[in-house]
């Protein structure tokens, strides 16, 4: 029991951070916004750990089921403490356009940045790097229709019809991501998995020692994970919007936060995959993570505006437009081969610094 609790420090840790942040929610307030940003900054190193134990679990599970569960597991994950965060800071935040800038900065991250990241190291260590290309199209077809319905064809509904369209949006996603399911663990599950040469025996042993542990704890675990984080992510929101407010800071800097605090995890499993010439992961988790960003949390959001009677801003800006649009149409070349390299990697890559260029700029 004890070495399973100092295993889990990184998680446990949050408890009594919590505690303090209850516990000193005012006087930090009234200290000033200095005082509410470096206790903004204190919570969101908390959530990251914490989160890191989750994405921890969720591979100890993804290993034990293996492919294409095994992704599936770690991106769910993932978004999961994505949304959850989402949602406590809508209710804090008065930025109509989080939930947008959010789905689009992890949709930046995930593909340009974990991909292009893990593809361009990958690249520069083993060459070009195999993995299954049904796959990669299917991900980056789903993505563009899932973006297009969502986040560009709102633009063009009247304002006095956002309702109805807002419920076919969320009836539209479930049945994109049911049949998707049924595809990606069914008769097509073959299009995300791709058969690597046999370990050597020590690699085998290592992933065995991986696998090791209760299922049953590794839930558990993600379970309380995910509690502490959305008590956690209260508390940073209420002293980030404090700290922020009147600083002239960007608008996308909240988003950008949200995207990464919930990537960080993916980001150190994909480069672990690409090291190790298994590309198929990075693929799957680069680009489930994007697709499920887009379609689960999209119903979410857009329940909450029905619920709420409170509309959100979804339609993208013209500049995000051509972001999405360059991005995508990169994807789709470059994974239509079945073989990734540093310069496709460093396609993407460019295209992150210039999204992160870009959200500086306020754009």
């Amino acid at each position: 029991m004890l070495k399973f609790l100092r295993g889990e420090t990184l998680l446990l840790q949050a408890v009594p951070v919590a505690l303090l942040a209850y516990l000193f929610e005012h006087a930090i307030m009234e200290a000033g916004q200095a005082f509410a940003l470096m206790a903004a900054a204190a919570l969101i190193v908390s959530i990251a750990c914490a989160s890191m134990r989750v994405a921890h679990h969720a591979e100890i599970l993804a290993a034990k089921a293996g492919e294409p569960y095994g992704t599936m597991i770690l991106t769910l994950s993932a978004v999961v403490v994505e949304v959850l965060i989402l949602v406590v800071m809508m209710q804090q935040s008065q930025q109509p356009t989080l939930v947008r800038d959010t789905i689009y900065s992890a949709v930046m991250l995930d593909i340009n940045g974990i991909l292009g990241l893990a593809a361009l190291l990958g690249g520069l260590k083993h060459g070009e790097q195999p993995y299954n290309d049904d796959s990669g199209r299917t991900y980056a077809v789903m993505i563009l229709t899932a973006m297009g319905i969502s986040m560009i064809v709102p633009d063009f509904v009247p304002q006095e019809s956002w309702h109805y369209y807002s419920a076919f949006t969320i009836i539209a996603m479930l049945a994109l991501y049911a049949v998707f399911l049924k595809m990606q663990v069914g008769q097509h599950s073959y299009f995300f998995s791709y058969r690597y040469p046999k370990m050597r025996a020590g690699a085998e042993k290592s992933a065995e020692e991986e696998e090791h542990g209760p299922t049953a704890l590794s839930v558990g675990v993600i379970l309380a994970g995910v509690a502490l984080i959305g008590l956690l992510a209260e508390f940073m929101s209420a002293f980030l919007s404090d700290g922020l407010e009147g600083t002239g800071a960007p608008l996308a800097l909240t988003a950008i936060l949200v995207a990464s605090i919930a990537a960080g995890p993916e980001i150190l499993t994909a480069l672990r995959a690409a090291l190790k010439n298994r590309m198929q992961a990075v693929v799957n988790i680069a680009l489930g993570a994007s697709l499920s960003t887009v379609i689960l949390t999209v119903p979410v959001v857009e329940a909450i505006a029905l619920f709420t009677g409170q509309p959100f801003t979804m339609a993208m800006t013209p500049v995000q437009i051509t972001m999405v649009a360059i991005t995508l149409v990169a994807a789709a070349i470059n994974v239509s081969d079945g073989e990734t390299n540093a310069i496709e990697g460093m396609t993407h890559f460019v295209l992150f610094a210039t999204f992160i260029m870009l959200s500086f700029l306020g754009l």
